[in-house]
């Protein structure tokens, strides 16, 4: 190689200090090792995982015998600061013992730096408020494989299977494709078969966290139909956050009784350049159910319909926020949006080249949250560079896919050696001011 590469790099928000950053958190997480007994640092384990996930390689043992090679060895260690690389069977061990919770740090970090750096002003639905939509995904299914901590269920057969899932939270916008991921909930078992976690209890579980960790931020939890139920509304109004829930009419038959009995609703609409109908209806402060100490609510419903008349969507939701004409379209606009967060995120994760739902290793504890935590770090990692980061935008841009501009991120660092994140990027985006002799060694 003939040139030096000179990237503009962000302070803050640069490879270099987001590898930094995690570096640190990840030595700051006590090791319950005996000292000098231990072949491999706990820093060097959670950062070979976090770089297998970071190159989407499909397994742990691949990733492990792809770095074998001295100069595998030396771009593990320029790029994410690992002295010795592990074998996979000492990473899963380790993994497996550390307490998933110590990796929290790192989210709140990475968002903070976005805040602090004002990228996440344009992600503002309302002034001072920002969008949040939680679901919950399965990550891990099996009729074999599975510890104290799996989720079970017992089919009419007498099989059982056994998984692991989680209820994700992300800050999103409807005109923004990027997606900000918060710290997940597991949603497990905590005493074996004995008890049932659900997602409903670790949506509670999310929103205290979500508020401790974030105690200033404006926020607007987005969720489907499942959530809009007063145990779950009180929880959000506790923590002094903001609603909008789905309320499907099958699900709340007497606030539709309550709505029906108005001769009409307040309402507005207009037709697009396409012909299309757009309906937007509310009313204030309406019972959510019939019971005594039933909370009022703030109903809102929304429907298209095509040039001919026929109904294309229709949703409505329930929500804090006092609606009125200006607000409503936006309202809407973040009640639709909860669908990027299967589209963007879990759909990116599952189908994308994350492998999200490979068994990387199952664990007796906390391996397999470890490994979908290291995976979504990952993702964030990207998130950021593809909200803030020009030569990377560049090189999605030159590659098309994502599939593609990894497939060549994982060849050209097994081929060649390369001194920065930005060195890499560079060789990809500007291939031809390169020049690479092969010369066989003596």
């Amino acid at each position: 190689m003939q040139r030096s590469v000179k990237t503009k790099i962000k302070k803050h928000l640069g490879f270099h200090a987001l590898r930094q950053a995690m570096s640190e958190h990840c030595k700051a997480i006590e090791d319950p090792r005996q000292s000098g007994k231990c072949n491999y640092s706990q820093h060097d384990i959670l950062m070979s995982a976090f770089a297998c996930m970071y190159f989407q390689d499909p397994s742990l043992l691949h990733f492990q015998q792809r770095l074998e090679k001295k100069h595998h060895r030396h771009n593990l260690q320029s790029l994410f600061g690992v002295s010795d690389i592990p074998q996979d069977s000492q990473m899963r061990d380790v993994l497996d013992s550390i307490n998933s919770d110590a990796l929290a740090p790192v989210f709140s970090d990475f968002f903070e730096r976005l805040r602090r750096h004002k990228h996440l002003d344009d992600y503002a639905l309302l002034p001072g408020m920002y969008l949040c939509s939680i679901d919950g995904t399965q990550y891990h299914s099996s009729s074999k494989v599975h510890c104290s901590q799996c989720l079970h269920r017992t089919h009419k057969n007498g099989d059982v299977t056994y998984s692991h899932s989680v209820l994700q939270g992300a800050i999103m916008h409807p005109d923004k494709k990027q997606v900000i991921p918060v710290m997940p909930e597991a949603i497990h078992n905590t005493d074996g078969s004995k008890k049932q976690d659900c997602e409903y209890k670790a949506a509670k579980r999310f929103i205290e966290r979500l508020k401790q960790t974030h105690p200033r931020l404006g926020l607007l939890l987005c969720g489907d139909g499942l959530f809009s139920r007063q145990p779950m509304i009180e929880t959000v109004l506790a923590n002094k956050m903001h609603f909008l829930f789905v309320a499907k009419p099958d699900d709340h038959k007497y606030l539709m009784e309550w709505l029906a009995a108005y001769r009409e609703l307040p309402h507005y609409e207009y037709r697009d350049e396409q012909g299309r109908r757009h309906l937007y209806r509310w009313q204030n402060q309406v019972p959510l159910h019939g019971g005594e100490k039933a909370p009022l609510v703030n109903y809102l419903d929304y429907q298209m319909e095509n040039k001919q008349g026929k109904v294309t969507f229709r949703n409505s939701w329930v929500t804090d926020i006092s609606v009125t004409e200006q607000n409503i379209q936006t309202l809407v606009k973040g009640g639709r949006c909860r669908w990027k967060i299967e589209n963007e995120c879990f759909n990116t994760l599952k189908n994308q080249g994350y492998y999200i739902e490979h068994n990387y290793g199952h664990g007796k504890q906390y391996l397999s949250y470890n490994m979908y935590l290291l995976t979504l770090l990952a993702f964030y990692f990207h998130q950021i560079f593809e909200l803030t980061d020009a030569t990377y935008q560049a090189c999605r841009k030159s590659y098309g896919s994502k599939t593609h501009l990894w497939e060549n991120f994982r060849v050209t660092i097994r081929m060649l050696l390369v001194d920065s994140w930005e060195h890499l990027m560079d060789l990809l985006l500007n291939e031809d001011d390169y020049e690479v002799t092969a010369v066989k060694k003596s």
